[in-house]
């Protein structure tokens, strides 16, 4: 029986913290040997090499990384994301790296700091700070668990990579499905509001409906009788989301230009310019200044308005109304007078009950699809476990992807 065996990172390889040459001069940058960075770390642990480089000089300065280790981010919002390498490389002080001594595989290794077991390890030690970070010494002292047997580490190895392999084939085809779903629902769209049929108008939106920016927040005054208001956080693509809602005190005065009825349209006004969804529930509620709403007198154009902000945001046509060179805006000026093409009314109900079939339909798969990735991602958690606890066999490989996404 193969003895496992535990033991702590520094007594099992060179472990090192990476550096940064002085960015001040020039010359310690170049394509000499590759500079590595959180951002290089790809999901399946491959890095990017061709990015950032250092020169000969830069590399004098720096530490050398050897082929066959593995890498890991070791503060940050990415702290625990781990990789491996291929050839010699350089890295970032964000990152510390770990060179395995003869007998201990580098990819069984990765695999093993891939495991959510070490990730937890990595994350308690990282402490509550508001920057997560976990330094070379602590890092040295987290344990990792292997058979002693460097047969059995191939083995598992072997094993993981084919799984890995069949689950992201799933994960790719489970992916493109949705997308092509999503791309379905846009090119029904997009052919719709391009090929415009007979009796097709362009109203500007302030001819056809009434448009209202939110309230500005005034903290001084934010007392006593205090309201729920939307915020443009709040407002996603066809979608308010109220888990997060903050309160305003509105004056009696204010309540009725400053509240969202059932049926209006709510449109982000700068973070996201455009976006925008109707608030669906029965009860009023309060908005922002960073949201314009837009209430038509027939609801049915509120929704097709929505359609048009959605597919004018998807081909790029909608920023030609936006303002600003960094921070863009879609001011209640340029909402006004943006062109709307419009069909009749009932000709615009039938297409906006065509579209609310289609986007169901869109919305139903997606939930399909995205609990089918949260099965694939399960599955991925539970061969890792089984793989460090000495229970892994061949009888846990996948089955063949091809009818994963079915």
């Amino acid at each position: 029986m193969n003895e496992w065996k535990t033991n702590k990172l520094s007594s099992l390889g060179v472990i090192q913290t990476g550096s940064t040459p002085k960015t001040s001069v020039k010359d310690n940058f170049g394509d000499f040997i590759p500079f590595i960075k959180p951002a290089d770390f790809q999901p399946d642990g491959v890095i990017k090499y061709e990015n950032d480089g250092l020169s000969e000089k830069g590399l004098s300065e720096s530490r050398l990384i050897k082929q066959n280790s593995v890498v890991m981010v070791c503060i940050g919002a990415t702290i625990g994301k781990v990789g491996y390498t291929t050839i010699d490389v350089t890295s970032n002080q964000q990152i510390n790296s770990f060179t395995p001594f003869d007998g201990l595989l580098t990819k069984y290794c990765y695999y093993a700091m891939l495991d959510d077991s070490f990730k937890r390890k990595v994350i308690f030690s990282s402490g509550q700070a508001t920057l997560p970070i976990i330094n070379k010494t602590k890092w040295s002292n987290l344990e990792l668990t292997y058979p002693d047997d460097i047969e059995e580490q191939k083995c598992i190895v072997a094993i993981l990579d084919q799984a890995f392999s069949d689950i992201e084939q799933a994960r790719a085809k489970t992916e493109q499905n949705l997308l092509n779903a999503r791309e379905l629902f846009e090119s029904y769209l997009q052919k719709v509001f391009s090929q415009r049929g007979e009796g097709w108008e362009i109203k500007r939106v302030a001819e056809i409906a009434d448009t209202c920016l939110g309230k500005m927040l005034d903290k001084r005054k934010n007392k006593g009788d205090l309201k729920p208001y939307l915020r443009n956080l709040n407002v996603q693509w066809f979608n308010i989301n109220i888990s997060d809602l903050l309160e305003m005190r509105f004056e009696n005065s204010e309540h009725n230009r400053y509240s969202v009825k059932k049926g209006d349209l709510l449109i982000c006004e700068g973070g996201y310019p455009g976006r925008a969804a109707i608030w669906s529930q029965d009860g009023e509620i309060y908005f922002q200044k960073a949201l314009h709403r837009v209430r038509f007198h027939n609801t049915v154009y509120n929704r097709w308005l929505l359609y048009y902000l959605y597919i004018s945001d998807g081909n790029g046509t909608l920023k030609a109304s936006f303002t600003g060179a960094g921070i863009q805006h879609f001011t209640g000026k340029a909402l006004k007078n943006l062109s709307l093409p419009i069909p009749k009314e009932n000709k615009a109900k039938d297409f906006v009950e065509k579209f609310d079939a289609i986007f169901e339909e869109v919305m139903n798969l997606e939930k399909v699809y995205q609990k089918k990735i949260l099965s694939i991602d399960e599955l991925k958690k539970s061969i890792l476990k089984k793989a460090f606890t000495g229970q892994l066999t061949q009888s846990d490989k996948p089955p063949p992807s091809k009818g994963a996404a079915a």
